[in-house]
């Protein structure tokens, strides 16, 4: 590595890094804060584990349906507008679920809320391949979903506390926890505006030198890319690769959420804990899921490999699932759930290297967004499905096997697609 490069990537790392992960850590807490909220929440509203479910994964229909538009007026109006527009619309929205008054209130707000935070993530991903070399991704992609374990680390005993409001002002302790949650993203949109630059043309932060060495580098990446299979923004919604990684992201997702919004009910029928205490023990396997993704990505770069260091993470999943469902002690319970943890959050940033080495420009963008969409389909179908299991059966074992079954056909397809390393060494990738 050249000393312009180091210094160049040094630079808007330590520049655009934190505020995303800080952003990401927010959408994600205000994401999730519905698993913590859902045990008192339902017994207050009277909601059943099928409703809870049905509800929290409505979010997810709003998300498919808005992402790729989102995404494409990030890209025409800019990610610094448009990021801050979506976490100043989400804050709202996710207070408001603290006025929910039954399950059709509960729906429409969380509709609403799916469309505003929509295009987020996506147009993150999107907006680090305006600035950040292919070489340089799974670390970063990493570094930038890290705040999803870690929002979990430090949320879950938060949240725990937040609960325990339970009666202050006449209040119950979930409205509280999706009040004092969404405040952060409100504040965090005046610092969006502020400090988030759109492309590296705009980067008066870095050095002459500096800022042209990275336009021209990414250019040439872009440049190759394009010279065999330059896709439309139209045709990457077709393209089979594109559709088959966005059930691929399914596979990771499906187990994401569905862990996200019942593992903390799992816990707490583990018997007599507080609300703090299932908050501490929750927040175990995301520790261990954001080290071993600091680690993994870095190793993925290392080794210019993505697609043995997203199937072991995918068998990982499948292993610990089956092992959560079978297991009904708690230690050996939770042991199984982190080797499931372990595989979620080492999946997912190799995963978007994937997509990020097919796609250029506005099919970027779209393509990012349409598989992030049909993904996060699987943010309704987790909790949908996993909360109908419950019920029927009365207990969490075919539902937890159920997320586990969909890590096996995430499996199966990154075999079939496959993946050139050539697309991000600077030859010529394989065309799609």
């Amino acid at each position: 590595m050249n000393s312009i490069e180091q210094t160049t990537v040094s630079k808007v790392s330590w520049r655009l890094l934190p505020l995303l992960m800080i952003s990401y850590f927010i959408a994600y807490l205000d994401r999730v804060n519905l698993g913590f909220a859902g045990a008192s929440m339902s017994k207050d509203l009277g909601f059943t584990s099928a409703v809870f479910g049905s509800a929290a994964g409505i979010f997810f229909i709003a998300y498919f349906l808005f992402e790729v538009p989102s995404n494409m007026a990030l890209e025409r109006f800019g990610a610094r507008r448009w990021i801050a527009r979506i976490m100043f619309s989400w804050g709202i929205l996710s207070a408001a679920q603290a006025w929910v008054t039954g399950p059709t209130s509960f729906n429409v707000v969380r509709f609403l809320l799916g469309i505003a935070e929509a295009g987020f993530f996506p147009g993150v991903i999107f907006y680090i391949t305006l600035w950040f070399p292919a070489a340089y991704r799974a670390r970063i992609v990493g570094w930038f979903m890290f705040a999803i374990p870690i929002s979990t680390v430090i949320g879950s005993p938060i949240s725990g506390y937040i609960l325990n409001m339970d009666g202050v002002m006449g209040m119950h302790g979930w409205q509280w926890l999706f009040i004092l949650e969404a405040i952060p993203s409100l504040i965090l949109t005046v610092f969006i505006l502020l400090y988030l630059p759109d492309r590296p043309a705009d980067a008066k932060w870095l050095e002459p030198q500096e800022r042209d060495w990275l336009v021209r580098t990414l250019a040439a990446e872009q440049a190759n890319r394009e010279s065999i299979h330059k896709i439309s923004w139209k045709q990457s919604l077709v393209n089979w690769r594109v559709i088959a990684l966005g059930f691929v992201y399914m596979g990771i997702t499906v187990p994401l959420y569905g862990l996200s919004f019942f593992l903390p009910q799992i816990i707490k029928g583990f018997g007599g804990l507080s609300n703090v205490e299932i908050g501490f023990i929750n927040a175990f396997p995301y520790l261990v899921g954001a080290i071993a993704m600091v680690y993994w990505t870095r190793w993925s770069d290392a080794r210019k490999e993505r697609q043995v260091f997203l199937l072991i993470p995918l068998a990982c999943i499948f292993l610990g699932l089956v092992g959560a469902a079978m297991l009904d002690q708690p230690v050996p319970k939770m042991a199984a759930l982190t080797v499931a943890a372990f595989g979620v959050f080492t999946a997912l940033p190799v995963f978007w290297t994937v997509p990020t080495a097919l796609l250029s420009g506005v099919a970027a963008a779209a393509g990012i967004a349409w598989i992030n969409s049909i993904g996060n389909l699987g943010g309704y179908i987790g909790p949908t499905i996993f909360g109908i299991l419950k019920d029927r059966m009365g207990n969490d074992f075919y539902a937890v096997l159920f997320l586990a079954l969909l890590s096996v056909v995430a499996f199966a397809l990154v075999l079939m697609i496959g993946h050139d390393k050539r697309a991000e060494l600077g030859a010529a990738p394989v065309r799609v």
